[in-house]
């Protein structure tokens, strides 16, 4: 190079006396000609080929149409590239005779021309692929403008000295060539659209000047959904699962064959080997992931490792900082320009830092995504056995808590291996500055690593503790807001109470054992940079008195410890986070690797003269559980109908269930013919409008959807219904009776026209007549479904004379077969079963005899129709007939709509909300907090200070006195900023959990306190989310953001104290720089609050569709609807991402903005510095400076924690908002003493009783005057909406008197409270509800019986010899919901509470629908023997059930038309005379 140089007439490529030892410094010629020009070619034709191959294989979003910004670049890079053509003939005309000598400097415009003409193509290339913007061009672009500087300043100094016509035409050029380079640097910081959208290539820059239009229009106005930009097209849930899929399901299969093949298990080794099972499958979902995004991933590793070797840079620049300081003779250009090098190489830094940050967040997204994909998808395969094992909550659990912490694992996972090499050249360059001596640092690194080790191994003992209590709670939770209306009904809330509150407890002590050695680490790591630094200072003095310690080795080494601190404070958390994570992993391989439903249970064979075959089937629900069907032989002709029957619990549901393939299949052969369609025994509605849950995702036809209707009896509730088949249906069915769900749920099943049809008792929920209608429309002979395979599961014995085949069961095995004519004239079992119940069943299944009721039970209309609305639709205040006749113009849409969407508030968090938080924190915590932390920091600054005196200290004979005193003074002050700082670390845990603590408890109270109707219109997943992942966040993530803030706050303020003692001119920079960054944090805490509320409210539809799609498994898998449920679950997942994604990028936006401030900040002080070296001493520059570095770490914590606390405290606001919903009357009322005995006799009396759903509506009841004497049996009868319901909601106070009175025994019952009231009446409703736990919490939550009368009222409920024979007898453990009970075993414990209660008031709501004859009979009579000495209302929908009454009352519009004894009323041929004709009956 030296030889081209000379060759061309330059000076030599370096020459140090033009460069650095001289007062105006330059850049040879040589060096401006070649490296200068060469290096942006270099680095770009070396980057391109790898980048136009990447280009070229990664997937093609589509070409990108001419913009007008493509088009400028376009035109500007060739521009460019004719400049430097000009440039060469320009020195060919000038030069020509001499044109050997100035061969180097054409050399340059050509390369350069060259690459430019490169940079054009890479634009055309990256538009044809669809790349909308590049940061290899952005960095390509800066480095060329970079290389320009220096020739701009000699260009300029050059005219100054000789004048602008001296060379005229080239300084135009080069000016024009520059401002060229300049626009296109600008212009390469924008993408081709404004939006971050299928972007795939988005860097750090992009997001600064992208996210500030969002930030712009957040603080302008609350940011809503529309506002936010659209997701990435590699950030979608359909793009991350298409790859995740291929690579999981082929290693699944590689692990299941290993554990398959492993060696023969024995009972002790089971367990062991399903654990490792666990682990198995949380390494593959590693691979998985890590195949997935690790290319992406190892690109911010890059940006991490650039920004660690800046890092390193800065302490070797602040050397020759001093260095200039102390020697009085040093040019001042060369303290600038050191200045100028900390400044840049912080900008550096944090940019780099937060490119870093940025990929870590990215990866982090997808990585929810990914996971949220495969724990839904396995929730649609996962066997019925493995699904009684794992709760919803616990699946809500894995979504949301340990998806979170492999999230935070992402960010922390390179500070594993990173940490420990950049601990190693901190020693490295302290070995350097101080010797041997800087060895003796390692002792404390030493110390402080085991501890900590041995910290984050209980911890993570203690976490799992505190997850294992944590999925409890969650669980217990979603059984109580699924069964929160029998709690409502038995005053049941404050034994369920306990019950959580018992969970709570043991979840905050593992959380305060964890917290207490939370601070002894952070402490401990805090203090790291002390001890290091006494133990180096000290040792270093101590070895020989020579050793002196100046201003140079004092301030250096404390830049490079402060560096230290860095990857010495981060272990603890990647250490914990890495814990936490595989605690995580371990959880979600344990679920992923559960068994899942076999796909050849049962064979589907298009072409077959059999609808369903059962040859030698044996089945079980668990792989090594006794079978529950055994010696199953049945063959179902195509379009035949079966009946099969049967008592409780004899296997009728599970046939069913073993034809679907949902039983492990032991033996035999089963296959089904065609397309299946399932009517489950408990009808599981989504929570959707009417229509949208007959059509099940089929397209509307609109003739065979009204006949579809017309069959199922629906026509009558569409016009009841706000919005006919519009009216949105909460979850579970909540507002539609019993009677409404099944309909629908049979609806659903005929809309399909699939080829066998499988119905699990659909029919034992509805009135007779309606019964009676839906067989003979829909399954019978001549109903819709009379040419499909039809297996109807019935109690009704009516129906049995027009079915093809009568399966008989009995304790799981087909006693017999045939049909109904066969099974009579063997005169079996079965024959005489038929004979004893014929006398009960024979009015009830007669036909009427004249056509005017044949006619009325063929044709159900709005008159004839005696559905009663369930309790929930009385209850609605948004639903019901009477709302719509006073809102005549509300919009049908909104009329329909029923749940409440979760709504986010707008604007910053008001100062209430942080009041709120701060109150239940108490101010005696908030005291000693601020002390601690004030304290602390004046610890920190005493001894920061002290250190710059010693710097300071002249040398005596080049030795230093006292050094035993001096380390003495800095040893004290350093422990005690080591022992405030656990004070204040611990202070502000314990202060969180207080809070955590009360919070939780007030969101509970409030949400059982709330009326009946906040439950029908609030989702469960909005509830789930506050108990689960907002309750999360204020027991963690406050309390952790606001150490980090408070910490760094009086951290900050120290800094700006020393810099004002040092310069104290710096105070003009710092007061406008404390005004920006105080106007661009509030710019961004406006948007910021509003992006997490949006991402909570979005969260919340996913937690609901996972909790409706665990419950409704088996029905979706039987309708094969899987691929349409997982993408509604995909579109939920990204519209949750799509308002993470703009949350984390704005962070990033405000972090750059902010540290950029500070990197000024550390400009003003360097400059000052300089400016006043001969007045200041190399000490006070020595911390001024140090601690000025500090400043853009400083800045990016406070940042990192203000954003925490902020977004975090809007949980806090998210949880009290449930204070402000309105509440139901007190539970208990002080000064009221009721009788222990009350009530004694049982009579009931209303006294010109009102009901109104809202003040200003309708009555729904009116005027009603009754007196039901004691140990009256009184049966309630009435039309859809006449007001049966509305008189037990009315006893029951679920819903509170609008005027009159009701006394029960003489007392008011609005004048007592809630609890006393509802604990001395019992209701047994229509659908029974169990809670998980043992049979004796289910039948008694108190502990208030004996076993002796739990054993008697189970004998008297016909359950004794059942529970008997069960291992654990009342120990038994019940499944959530009950569901390892049968139907009909559930409504018989329901019974059992009643007995037990054995209340003088009893409430009857159709108790007994579930279960078959025999039992039904046994019911009503233990009914008649153990109650007759009490008052029975009766809620009739079986008119048979109440003939043998005192009294029936006959409801018509909220009014009593009749009241008089059945006898009587049948023969004034009343209203319940026609009823009961309607019914067969009469």
């Amino acid at each position: 190079m030296e030889d081209l140089c000379s060759l061309s007439g330059l000076d030599p490529l370096w020459d140090w006396n033009v460069t650095w030892y001289t007062s105006r410094p330059h850049l040879t010629q040589c060096f401006q000609h070649t490296v200068l020009v060469w290096l942006p070619c270099v680095y770009l034709w070396t980057c391109s080929p790898l980048y136009l191959l990447y280009l070229q294989l990664r997937p093609h979003p589509g070409v990108i149409p001419l913009s007008k910004l493509c088009c400028s670049k376009t035109l500007l890079g060739l521009s460019l590239a004719s400049f430097g053509l000009l440039e060469i003939f320009y020195i060919l005309v000038r030069k020509n005779e001499e044109i050997q000598k100035h061969l180097l400097v054409m050399i340059g415009p050509l390369i350069r021309s060259l690459t430019l003409v490169l940079a054009v193509v890479i634009i055309q290339v990256e538009r044809m692929k669809g790349n909308r913007s590049s940061v290899i061009l952005f960095l390509f672009w800066t480095l060329l403008v970079l290389c320009s500087l220096v020739p701009l300043k000699v260009d300029i100094e050059q005219i100054i000295d000789q004048g602008f016509s001296s060379d005229a035409v080239r300084f135009v050029a080069f000016f024009i060539r520059f401002s060229l380079q300049l626009i296109e640097l600008v212009l390469s910081c924008f993408s081709d659209r404004r939006q971050l959208n299928n972007d795939n290539n988005i860097n750090i820059c992009h997001c600064v000047f992208f996210t500030l239009s969002l930030v712009l229009r957040g603080y302008q106005r609350p940011l809503q959904s529309e506002d936010l930009w659209s997701l990435r097209d590699e950030d979608s849930s359909l793009r991350i699962m298409t790859d995740l899929e291929k690579f999981w399901t082929r290693n699944c299969k590689l692990s299941q064959s290993w554990f398959e093949h492993s060696a023969t298990l024995t009972e002790k080794t089971h367990l062991l080997t399903k654990n490792q099972k666990g682990q198995g499958y949380g390494l593959v979902l590693l691979r998985a992931v890590g195949r997935s995004f690790g290319l992406y991933f190892m690109c911010g590793t890059l940006c991490l490792l650039l920004h660690d070797a800046f890092m390193f840079t800065v302490p070797q620049v602040l050397s020759l900082l001093l260095g200039f300081m102390r020697d009085r003779d040093a040019e001042m250009w060369k303290g600038f320009l050191f200045a100028s090098l900390l400044f840049l190489l912080s900008c550096l830094q944090s940019l780099l830092h937060h490119q870093y940050m940025f990929y870590c967040f990215t990866v982090g997204m997808r990585l929810k995504t990914a996971i949220m994909g495969l724990v839904y998808r396995k929730c649609l395969v996962i066997s019925s056995a493995a699904r009684r094992g794992c709760t919803v909550g616990e699946i809500i659990n894995l979504v949301s808590a340990d998806t979170q912490k492999l999230m935070d694992f992402v960010v922390y996972f390179n500070s594993i291996w990173i940490a420990p090499i950049e601990i190693a050249l901190c020693f490295y360059f302290l070995w350097q500055l101080l010797g041997p001596s800087a060895l003796a640092g390692i002792t404390a690194v030493v110390l402080i690593f085991p501890l900590n080790g041995f910290i984050a191994k209980i911890r993570s003992k203690l976490q799992e503790v505190q997850m294992t209590f944590l999925d409890g709670r969650i669980k217990l939770m979603n059984e109580i807001l699924s069964g929160v209306k029998i709690l409502k009904f038995y005053a049941w809330e404050e034994a369920f109470l306990q019950r959580v509150f018992t969970l709570r407890d043991g979840e905050l002590q593992a959380l305060k054992k964890s917290q207490i050695l939370y601070s002894v680490s952070l402490a401990s790591f805090n203090s790291s940079s002390f001890l290091i630094a006494l133990s180096v200072f000290g040792l270093y003095v101590l070895m020989d008195e020579g050793n002196v310690l100046d201003a140079q080795k004092i301030f250096v080494s404390v830049a490079i410890i402060n560096i230290l601190k860095t990857p010495l404070s981060q272990l603890p958390f990647a250490m914990s986070t890495a814990m936490q994570a595989i605690i995580s992993l371990r959880r979600l391989g344990n679920f992923l690797c559960q068994d899942e439903l076999k796909l050849d249970n049962v064979e589907r064979l298009p072409q077959s003269g059999y609808g369903v075959r059962v040859e030698g089937g044996t089945f079980s629900w668990t792989n090594d559980g006794p079978p529950c069907l055994q010696r199953i032989n049945v063959n179902i002709k195509t379009g035949s109908l079966v009946a099969v029957v049967g008592n409780v619990g004899s296997g009728k549901s599970s046939l069913l269930s073993a034809m679907l393939g949902e039983m492990e299949k032991r033996s035999g052969f089963v296959s089904i013919k065609g397309s299946v369609a399932y009517v489950p025994q408990q009808a599981w509605i989504q929570n959707a409008s009417l229509k949208d849950n007959i059509l099940f995702g089929g397209d509307r036809k609109e003739s065979w959807y009204h006949r579809v209707l017309e069959a199922c009896a629906l026509l009558p509730d569409l016009d009841i219904l706000p919005a006919g088949d519009n009216t949105e249906i909460g979850e579970k069915g909540l507002n539609l009776s019993g009677g409404q769900r099944q309909r629908v749920s049979l609806a659903r099943a005929v809309y399909r026209k699939s080829d066998v049809y499988l119905l699990d008792d659909p029919l034992s929920a509805v009135d007779a007549h309606v019964g009676q209608h839906i067989f003979d429309r829909v399954i019978g002979p001549r109903g819709l479904l009379k040419d499909k395979t039809r297996v109807l599961v019935t109690h009704g014995l009516s129906y049995l004379s027009k079915v093809d085949l009568v399966l008989v069961m009995d304790q799981g095995q087909i006693s017999e077969m045939g049909s109904y004519k066969e099974l009579m004239d063997r005169k079996g079992a079965f024959a005489k079963f038929i004979h004893t119940f014929s006398v009960t069943q024979h009015r009830e299944s007669s036909a009427p005899k004249d056509k005017s009721s044949r006619k009325s039970m063929s044709r159900l209309s709005m008159t004839d129709y005696s559905t009663d609305l369930s309790q929930e639709q009385l209850i609605s205040c948004d639903m019901g007939s009477v709302q719509m006749m006073e809102a005549v113009d509300l919009d049908v849409e909104d009329a329909g709509k029923l749940t409440e969407v979760d709504k986010a508030h707008t604007g910053r968090v008001k100062l209430q909300v942080y009041q709120e938080y701060f109150r239940t924190v108490g101010l005696t915590f908030i005291m000693t907090i601020v002390f601690l932390c004030a304290f602390q920091q004046t610890a920190s600054l005493a001894y920061s200070y002290w250190l710059s005196l010693w710097a300071d200290e002249q040398p005596f004979n080049g030795t230093h006195s006292d050094h035993v005193l001096k380390l003495s003074v800095f040893a004290a002050l350093g422990f005690t900023q080591g022992m405030a700082m656990f004070g204040t670390t611990l202070a502000i845990a314990m202060g969180g959990i207080v809070a955590s603590r009360h919070l939780h408890a007030d969101l509970l109270h409030s949400v059982l306190h709330s009326p009946m109707s906040f439950f029908e219109v609030t989702p469960s997943g909005n509830l789930l989310n506050r108990f689960s992942k907002e309750i999360d966040a204020i027991d963690c993530m406050i309390p952790d953001g606001l150490k980090m803030m408070l910490g760094y706050l009086f951290k900050l303020l120290e800094v700006c104290i020393i810099l004002l003692l040092a310069t104290p001119f710096t105070g003009l920079v710092l007061l406008p720089l404390t005004f920006v960054y105080i106007f661009i944090q509030s710019f961004y805490v406006a948007s910021s609050c509003q992006l997490r509320r949006l991402e909570a409210v979005s969260r919340s539809p996913i937690y609901s569709h996972f909790n409706e799609t665990v419950q409704g498994a088996g029905v979706i898998r039987a309708f094969g609807e899987q691929q349409r449920f997982v993408l509604q679950a995909s579109h939920y997942v990204d519209n949750n991402q799509e308002a993470y994604f703009p949350r984390f990028v704005a962070t990033r936006w405000l972090a750059v903005n902010l540290e950029f401030l500070g990197n000024l900040l550390v400009l003003a002080a360097a400059v000052m510095c300089v400016r006043g070296r001969d007045e200041l001493s190399p000490g006070i520059v020595g911390l001024a400076v140090s601690h000025s570095l500090q400043v853009t770490g400083i800045l990016s914590w406070i940042v990192r924690s203000w954003t925490d606390v902020e977004n975090n405290i809007v949980s806090v606001e998210r949880v009290k908002e449930y204070d402000e919903t309105p509440k139901e009357a007190a539970w208990t009322l002080e000064g009221i003493l009721l009788p222990t005995a009350w009530p004694t006799s049982g009579n009931i009396q209303f006294e010109d009783y009102g009901l109104q759903y809202r003040k200003g509506l309708d009555w729904a009841l009116n005027d009603i005057s009754i007196n039901i004497q004691d140990r009256e049996k009184v049966g309630i009868v009435g039309r859809t909406g006449a007001g049966k319901s509305s008189l037990a909601l009315g006893i029951f106070r679920i819903l509170e008197a609008a005027k009159g009175r009701i006394f029960i025994d003489g007392i008011n019952i609005a004048h007592i409270g809630l609890h006393d009231l509802r604990s001395r009446i019992t209701i047994i409703p229509q659908d029974p509800v169990l809670f998980s736990g043992s049979l004796r919490m289910n039948l008694d939550p108190f502990d208030s019986y004996s076993d002796e009368d739990l054993w008697k009222a189970l004998e008297l409920a016909h359950l004794s010899s059942f529970v008997s024979a069960l291992p654990q007898k009342l120990n038994h453990q019940c499944c959530e919901g009950g569901e390892n009970l049968s139907l009909g075993q559930r409504q018989l414990l329901c019974l059992a509470r009643a007995l037990l209660r054995k209340t003088r008031i009893l409430v009857l709501d159709e108790a007994t629908a579930a279960v078959d004859l025999k039992t039904d009979q046994l019911i009503q009579s233990t009914i008649r023997t153990q109650f007759k000495d009490c008052t029975v209302l009766t809620i009739a929908h079986r008119l048979n059930t109440i003939m043998d009454y005192s009294r029936v009352i006959v409801m018509d519009r909220g009014s009593i038309a009749e009241m008089d004894s059945p006898s009587q009323l049948l023969h004034m041929h009343s209203h319940f005379y026609q009823m009961c004709v309607e019914a067969g009956v009469a």
